[in-house]
Formats: structure tokens, sequence, C-alpha cells
């Protein structure tokens, strides 16, 4: 955030403000941890803030500090929401880059919002909707960026137990646990800051990813049963039809992390999960690859999507089969860009 901004946005913040903090549709751990972090950030500040998350999030992320109270679902709580939204002073957008990512539903009424945005992310591209903008495309998580955004406010001590084990969860989970590449020393250090302010490293990890449910392992199986691996081009898919998520009992965030397996397996250096969502009537997509090959391009040029060079997302208005069809037929054009994308 440019000086300027960043002194402006402080004297604003100096009195007491009625503050909405937005994450992206599908909340994931790095939107919920940042969100709720600087929601206890503000409210210990003596302002009166609140999350308002455009729908519901993973089961394995209701444990976070501030979820049963700082949290209200757009789509649920439709009208506590907007009432949220029309009377806040100021609305912090975190861990994405355009509005159309909260939905359409609440892309609308932000657009008619009369007051001003601030933007914290870390994805490519950001839209020109904040007068406020915080964005570094080289920081592994938001998570992270809050902390900064919090260090550049001089504020760092101020950082809870709570605010703490928020923000290690946000990095922890937009990292995969500290490994991919844009884990760098300075994620470790901040890391380490807040294990001393109180964050228990190894309670969070086991909330995140020791909490399956038997038929999330079942889904879990038929995910992988369904991996499908096209060596000539380095990549592997699986596919998840409507069906087989209803049989296996289904809920929000039972699919997450599930595309990385397919990236685990030996030469592959780009993967791809497609899911049916009967109630958006699209396939979500999510993206990883290794190296060089930036699927935030691909998914960009193809998908409706975006994201980060390693990561991205995107969706189909095709039916599955069609949607396979059609991303098994790009991958020629890209052939050269997968073989020399990484020493697999």
């Amino acid at each position: 955030m440019e000086k300027g901004q960043l002194q402006q946005l402080q004297s604003f913040l100096s009195t007491s403000k009625n503050i909405v903090i937005v994450p992206h549709r599908n909340p994931d751990g790095d939107a919920m941890g940042s969100t709720l972090a600087l929601c206890q950030y503000f409210n210990n500040k003596g302002h009166s803030a609140k999350v308002v998350a455009p729908n519901e999030y993973p089961e394995f992320l209701r444990w976070l500090p501030g979820s049963d109270s700082d949290v209200i679902l757009f789509d649920k709580q439709n009208k506590q929401a907007k009432r949220a939204i029309e009377s806040s002073d100021i609305i912090f957008l975190l861990d994405f880059n355009a509005l159309h990512r909260v939905g359409d539903d609440m892309a609308k009424t932000l657009e008619l919002y009369k007051n001003d945005f601030v933007m914290i992310d870390h994805h490519q591209q950001p839209d020109t909707i904040a007068k406020y903008l915080y964005s570094d495309t080289s920081i592994c998580s938001t998570a992270q960026m809050v902390y900064h955004f919090l260090e550049m406010l001089n504020d760092v001590k101020s950082i809870t137990k709570d605010i703490a084990t928020c923000l290690y969860t946000g990095i922890m989970t937009d990292t995969g646990s500290f490994r991919f590449r844009s884990t760098t020393s300075e994620t470790h250090r901040i890391v380490g800051d807040l294990i001393d302010k109180g964050a228990q490293n190894d309670k969070i990890h086991s909330n995140v990813y020791d909490a399956n449910s038997y038929s999330r392992l079942q889904l879990l199986g038929q995910a992988l049963t369904n991996l499908k691996i096209l060596p000539e081009y380095k990549t592997a898919f699986i596919t998840l039809s409507e069906a087989e998520k209803k049989k296996y009992n289904y809920k929000k965030g039972d699919t997450e992390g599930v595309v990385n397996y397919a990236l685990s397996l030996n030469d592959i250096v780009f993967a791809a999960i497609f899911i049916e969502d009967e109630e958006q009537e699209i396939i979500k997509i999510s993206l990883r690859s290794k190296g060089d090959f930036s699927v935030n391009q691909f998914s960009r040029n193809h998908f409706n999507g975006g994201g980060h060079d390693n990561a991205a997302g995107g969706k189909s208005d095709l039916s599955l089969k069609e949607t396979i069809a059609y991303f098994t037929s790009l991958l020629p054009n890209y052939k050269n860009d997968l073989q020399n994308s990484y020493e697999a």
C-alpha cells in the first residue's frame, strides 16, 4: 500500500467505525483466517466489525476464534448482511481481486455501496474497485498480508492469541502446510512470531486436517478412483459428479485439497479437478501446477477464472463430459510448455 494511502486510511480509522470485512465465495482457510483475524483486531481497537461471508464455509474451519459470533452469511442471513453492509463506514475485501468472486447476488449489493473499499489480496490482476489497495502476488497468503498490514500500522504488538491462531491457519492452509514454493523465510519468521503469540501449531493442524468424516474419506476414495493420467502432457485430472457427491453425503469443504493428490504423482506437472455443481449449474474447476506452467493464465484463457501461477480456479457452463473433452482438446497446444515446465 502506498504511503499516502496508508496515512489516509490510518487517519480514517483513528475514530470508531462500523467495518465490514468480506471474503470470497466458498471461503477457504486463508479467506476465513484473514478476515476473522482482522475483524478481531478492529473490535479490540474499539471499532464495530463483522465478517459478511457470501456463503457457508467448511465445517473444519468453524472452530476458528470469532466464527460463532462475528460472521454473517449473505445467502442465509440476507437482511442482516445487507443491513451490515449498508450501515458500514468502510468495507475490507480480503483474498479476492474482483467483485464477481463473491457471487452475483452479493456483487450487486456491493456495486451499490456508497463508501470506500479496502482490498488486501495476493491474486494477480486486481480490479480497480478499491480506494485503498494492498496487492502483492509474491506473498503466499492473504493472512500473511494482514500481518504485514498490522506491521504497516506499527501494531503487531496487538496480535492476541486468537488473532495469531486465525493468521496461522490462513498461512498454513494456503501454503499446503508450508510446502509450496511461495513459502519464504519471511513466512517462517512470521509463523514463528504467531506461535510465540499463542498460536498452537499442532492443534491448528489437527483441527484442519484431522477432522475427516467417514463419508469424506469415501468421497476421496471415489475421487481417486476417477483419477486419469495423460502422460504425454504430464497431466492428471479428477472428476466428481453430482451423483457421486450425493452418494457420499458431500458437505462444503469435502473436496478441499483433493486436486493435490493428482499433482503428487511422479512426472505430473499439471493437475485438475472437475466437480459438478448442481446448485450453481456449473462445473467447478481447480488447477495446480509445478514449475513455470501458469494455471492462472490457462484458467483465464479458457475457464473464466484465475488465481496464482501454480494454483488457480475456474468454471465451465458445459456438462461434465463436455468440459473434460474441451480440457483435453486444449492440451496439445500446451505440450511443449508442459514438457519443459518442471523437472519432475
